[in-house]
């Protein structure tokens, strides 16, 4: 189980960045003021408010991911299968929202918790599962979904 944090609500997707630029995909590597963040060793995000000034006019353009993660970082962390956010089929996929950008595609993990009242701290492990695949301690807080789904959130 891992702490499933909002860490995109202050970074841009590097590949919209770079596309809607029209520069090379390594042209971060030389932006000094600039941090990054990387996820899954698979997406690079840039902090908002940090281009450099001559590209400080694209911000504007870029789409918001505050309370989205990458569906596949998402799936690492709640320790569940990928084919979940990917999946129409399958019984929790519509209880998300999701968003596109870039073929990407990202799942709004920060609603869901909001929509289904649950509490997870910065220290938390969380873990979503069926019923009968949970284990659960004194010091877990259980959340129960539908279609033999919960989420357990470990403090």
């Amino acid at each position: 189980m891992s702490y499933l944090p909002n860490t995109l609500n202050s970074f841009w997707l590097w590949r919209e960045v770079y596309v809607k630029l029209g520069i090379s995909n390594p042209a971060y590597k030389y932006w000094k003021n600039t941090p990054t963040l990387k996820l899954n060793n698979k997406y690079l995000f840039i902090e908002k408010n940090t281009l450099p000034q001559k590209h400080e006019h694209i911000e504007d353009t870029l789409t918001d991911l505050s309370g989205h993660l990458p569906i596949k970082y998402a799936s690492d962390q709640l320790h569940v299968n990928e084919h979940l956010f990917s999946c129409g089929k399958m019984s929790l996929h519509k209880e998300f929202e999701y968003k596109f950008v870039e073929d990407i595609k990202f799942v709004n993990i920060r609603k869901f918790f909001r929509e289904n009242g649950i509490k997870v701290s910065k220290n938390s492990l969380v873990q979503l599962a069926k019923l009968k695949d949970l284990e659960l301690t004194p010091e877990a807080t259980f959340y129960n979904l539908k279609n033999d789904y919960a989420i357990v959130v470990y403090d």
